[in-house]
């Protein structure tokens, strides 16, 4: 059964009662005239909310509980917090409350629809990954918009969050934070962690000092993520390699640099294109390329032209071979439009809005939207899952709402917080 005292926090928030049935124990009628802010840390259930009681009008908190005894059972009596407390709600009044200078509480009692738990089960307990899949299909497309617009805007301040907290690490460097997450994409899920521990073992800085050579680069890069080490090459004559080897000791010693322990690169169930090596053969001539990262970045208008701005070319040696000492058929290994997708979608775009965020220019804001409306929506399982019951992304804003959808509500249950759930939930049907 879900959670009745979640239960009565939506049906408050929501005004889903009967308002002639709302009454204090006392009979008293009781008139909402705001329900507050709902609150879901400590502290009362809802901030601000005002009442009308006997033609008096009451501004305070309200507390939500399955019945009177947890009041006490809560200590709530002892906390000067809820002091502020203008009403007390339960589905079972069945003792007086007092707060903790002594002064009795209002209280009412709300009871939960028989409908409504009966939905709110269904939904909260489906073993279905997107509880009202059967449904989705039912709801208006500007209903539905509109709430994908709210959860893409939420996945990108989600993102900033995690933006600033690299800032606060970084001195409020936007160039390495660029370079953190621009290595950490890189990694493309599977590797992900593994490219960031790369990319925080090797400051940008040193990269920067190497910009006009793309074969130091590269030996900071392979030997920082631990590609060359003694073990690392097939082919014991395969002269780069070894050249790599013994450039990358030097500027070890030259940096004092330490490699992290535990970076073990995957390739399991990997194609060969897509091994660590190539995407570090990529990323370094990106790197070695671009200068100032983010400031190049930062100038590119639209799609097309970030895009030009990832066009780098790895070095010789990586477009005949795909892993130190395994030769391939020629090829010119750049990036294909989906992978440079990927890094716009999680990388550059994140990045404008928090930039756009942080100094309050709105047209950084913007133009990471415009940028997520130019590209494909992505093609992944979630996206496939949404698919399947219906729902067609347009571009990748829309993608990246449903994954915020997927990820912050299915996934936690959060039904009750979300407008697809509430509208079902709201339903007389």
């Amino acid at each position: 059964m879900a959670n009745t005292e979640h239960l009565l926090h939506y049906i408050w928030k929501n005004r889903l009662y009967n308002p002639d049935s709302l009454k204090t124990a006392k009979g008293t009628l009781i008139e909402v005239l705001d329900p507050g802010l709902h609150n879901e840390n400590a502290g009362p259930d809802f901030f601000n909310a005002k009442i009308k009681l006997n033609n008096t009008v009451w501004a305070g908190n309200v507390e939500i509980h399955l019945t009177s005894n947890d009041w006490y059972r809560h200590g709530h009596n002892h906390d000067k917090a809820y002091n502020s407390v203008i009403l007390h709600i339960s589905e079972e009044v069945n003792r007086v409350v007092v707060n903790e200078m002594g002064q009795e509480l209002p209280q009412c009692e709300i009871k939960i629809p028989e409908r409504l738990r009966t939905s709110s089960d269904f939904l909260l307990f489906s073993k279905c990954r997107i509880p009202c899949k059967n449904f989705l299909t039912s709801l208006s497309g500007v209903k539905l918009n509109a709430w994908l617009t709210v959860l893409a805007l939420e996945r990108l301040e989600r993102k900033t969050n995690d933006i600033n907290r690299h800032l606060k690490r970084f001195n409020n460097s936007w160039d390495d934070v660029f370079y953190v997450m621009l290595t950490r994409n890189f990694g493309f899920g599977i590797n992900s962690d593994e490219f960031e521990r790369l990319a925080l073992s090797l400051p940008y800085n040193i990269i920067q000092k190497h910009g006009d050579s793309l074969f130091q680069v590269e030996a900071l890069m392979f030997g920082q993520a631990g590609l060359l080490s003694k073990a690392g090459c097939e082919d014991e004559f395969d002269d780069y390699y070894y050249k790599l080897q013994k450039e990358y000791a030097f500027l070890k010693v030259k940096y004092n640099l330490k490699s992290p322990d535990d970076n073990q690169m995957r390739k399991l169930r990997v194609r060969p294109g897509s091994f660590p090596e190539i995407r570090i053969a990529q990323l370094a001539a990106l790197l070695q390329k671009s200068g100032r990262l983010f400031s190049t970045f930062l100038e590119k208008e639209n799609y097309e032209q970030t895009i030009s701005n990832f066009k780098a070319k790895p070095s010789a040696y990586w477009q005949t071979h795909y892993s130190f000492g395994k030769k391939s058929g020629k090829n010119s290994r750049n990036l294909g439009r989906s992978s440079l997708d990927i890094l716009i979608i999680n990388t550059v775009a994140p990045v404008l809005f928090a930039y756009g965020k942080k100094t309050l220019m709105e047209e950084y804001c913007f133009r990471a939207e415009v940028l997520l409306e130019a590209i494909r929506p992505e093609n992944n399982s979630i996206i496939r899952e949404f698919r399947g019951a219906g729902i067609i992304p347009g571009n990748a804003m829309d993608s990246q709402a449903l994954i915020q959808l997927k990820k912050e509500y299915c996934d936690k249950r959060k039904c009750l917080y979300c407008r697809i759930g509430h509208r079902l939930l709201s339903s007389k049907q």
